[in-house]
């Protein structure tokens, strides 16, 4: 059998190893267009703002070690240009000499990836605009920053000692992942940095609410964020410098500026196949990771896959999903019965020594598909036991259907432990787990790294609590129709307050009864949850209609002091 692959880097490399492992006769050809057939795009902004300052770092694995531990024909710098299903052929192309030759096939892999957006705006080729996607962008970023412009190189360093550099100023076009990543590092190599965004958040997967806290912490750290506001062109000055022009007519000075756009499944080759194209644009294929054509298989960020949660088509460009699809696409060939379940989009994004993660639907997801069943809870469990020093809290946001309570999504911000918590809940997602299997989950516990009540755990509870009737709930788009009920101390209403809700400490509750109306519905408030889910209960058991305002103050307002408590 010859099976040829298209691609490395994740699917495509982990399909080769994989498929030698299974298959020690099999004939296996890998061809990449660029020069490095595995390597850690990850890890690329890290490697521009010298946390990782080896290039040699970001390679996983060489074309050597694929033709001595794999005996793999590996070929890089070759692309393949053209697939004729009907006689089983591909035509590969030498880059360097344009040589073209053409190689038969038993099974076809196509794992080519995602290439970054790259718009026709005026002045988007002018030396100092970059993206960030391959090694060779990453080392043409590092080279522009040390030497690659008059500034940059110039009158800081011209005699025999360092004198002060000027500011330097840089704009990142984009708020994903490769956007903010870029934008941390470019801070820790001393730049001015302005992120601008299209949207009105940044990190499109998060609901609006959580990434307002990561907004807030991000600007604290240094960036400017210009949001909803798309960029328009980039111009020249006369010193040489940039200046990025957005919609809103707005102009940002820059001396070097990073596109991170997003990126676009790469089809071409797989057009010229006829292979069926998706709604969303990637290569369709099925849990088998076979495409329309029964002998070509696809993989990897140039694909569609189901949604794990919502049953959707989607694009997910991440390298645990690809990894797994170029497995399973393997096993196929190799005759077993392997299958992708779907991916539900787990992430993190570290910054500035803070985390955002997440994994399965969003409520704005729910909202768009018109999907009504579900109920949301916020809560601030601690990162570990409060009395071990070092307890962060994290903000975490749990979706869950009313029917039958299970878990949907959840999104989680924090300094420490948030990882844990929300790979738990993937896992929990991906098994079909209610919210009352989060109650009985056993989870490891010491001082100094969770509680006997893990938050994963304090989510099933809350959760269950609303389900079974035990702590009713309201959101704050709700509560201007109910009668606020404050029962936090009066000092912290000093820091925090809802205008025209009536205070009384919760210590005071039971005595002063008989001034809170029995004619109304009474909406709980304290500073995340607790006491107000306390006072709630004692209200209901007393006759009152009540209910808990989900996350109390903080869900209200994410401020940007939450991080420092």
């Amino acid at each position: 059998m010859k099976v040829i692959i298209v691609g490395g880097v994740a699917g495509g490399a982990s399909c080769a190893a994989r498929l030698r492992r299974l298959d020690e006769t099999a004939e296996i050809i890998m061809v990449e267009r660029g020069p490095y057939v595995s390597y850690a795009n990850c890890g690329l902004p890290y490697h521009v703002g010298g946390v990782i300052p080896n290039e040699a770092s970001l390679l996983v694995a060489s074309e050597r070690t694929f033709r001595e531990q794999f005996n793999v024909d590996c070929r890089v710098n070759c692309e393949a240009i053209k697939i004729s299903p009907d006689k089983k052929t591909v035509d590969l192309c030498n880059v360097a000499t344009g040589n073209v030759t053409t190689e038969s096939y038993d099974k076809l892999v196509l794992s080519p990836g995602a290439p970054s957006v790259r718009p026709p705006l005026s002045g988007i080729d002018l030396p100092g605009i970059f993206q960030v996607r391959t090694v060779p962008d990453a080392r043409a970023i590092r080279e522009w920053i040390e030497k690659g412009s008059l500034f940059l190189s110039g009158m800081h360093s011209y005699s025999g000692f360092q004198t002060v550099r000027p500011k330097t100023r840089a704009v990142v076009i984009g708020g994903g992942f490769i956007g903010l990543e870029t934008a941390e590092n470019l801070v820790h190599r001393g730049f001015d940095v302005t992120l601008v965004e299209m949207l009105d958040q940044v990190l499109a997967p998060l609901d609006q609410e959580m990434a307002r806290i990561v907004e807030g912490y991000v600007e604290k750290q240094g960036i400017h964020l210009a949001l909803n506001d798309g960029v328009a062109g980039f111009k020249q000055t006369a010193s040489g410098s940039l200046e990025v022009l957005t919609k809103s007519g707005k102009t940002h000075p820059a001396d070097i500026v990073i596109l991170a756009l997003g990126v676009r499944p790469e089809t071409a080759l797989a057009k010229t196949a006829g292979l069926t194209i998706g709604e969303r644009g990637g290569i369709r294929v099925d849990d088998q990771m076979r495409t329309s054509n029964p002998d070509i298989f696809a993989v990897g960020d140039a694909i569609e896959v189901k949604d794990f949660v919502t049953g959707e088509w989607s694009l997910i460009a991440l390298a645990g999903p690809a990894n797994r699809q170029g497995r399973i696409a393997a096993d196929v060939i190799a005759g077993r019965d392997s299958r992708f379940r779907g991916s539900q989009g787990t992430s993190i994004i570290g910054l500035f020594g803070a985390a955002a993660a997440w994994t399965g639907a969003s409520e704005k997801t729910l909202n768009r598909i018109g999907d009504k069943d579900y109920e949301k809870i916020y809560l601030y469990p601690n990162s570990h036991a409060g009395y071990y020093p070092g307890a962060r809290p994290i903000a975490m946001k749990v979706l869950f259907r009313k029917s039958d309570g299970r878990l949907l999504g959840a999104q989680a911000l924090g300094l420490d432990n948030v990882d844990k918590r929300i790979s738990a809940l993937a896992v929990a997602i991906q098994m079909g787990a209610t919210i009352y299997d989060l109650e009985e989950a056993e989870l490891c516990y010491a001082p100094q790294f969770g509680s006997a009540k893990d938050p994963v755990n304090f989510a099933g509870m809350v959760a269950a609590d609303v389900l079974r009737g035990d702590m009713p709930i309201s959101h704050w788009d709700d509560a201007g129709k109910g009668f606020l009920l404050d029962v936090r101390e009066p000092v912290e209403l000093a820091v925090e307050n809802a205008p025209g809700a009536v205070n009384i400490p919760i210590g005071q509750l039971r005595a002063r009864l008989g001034e809170l109306p029995r004619d109304r519905e009474i909406l709980v408030i304290c500073r995340s949850g607790q006491r107000a889910y306390i006072a709630t209960r004692m209200l209901l058991q007393k006759g009152f209609k009540a209910r808990t305002l989900a996350g109390g103050m903080l869900s209200r307002a994410h401020v940007t002091t939450f991080w420092e408590h």
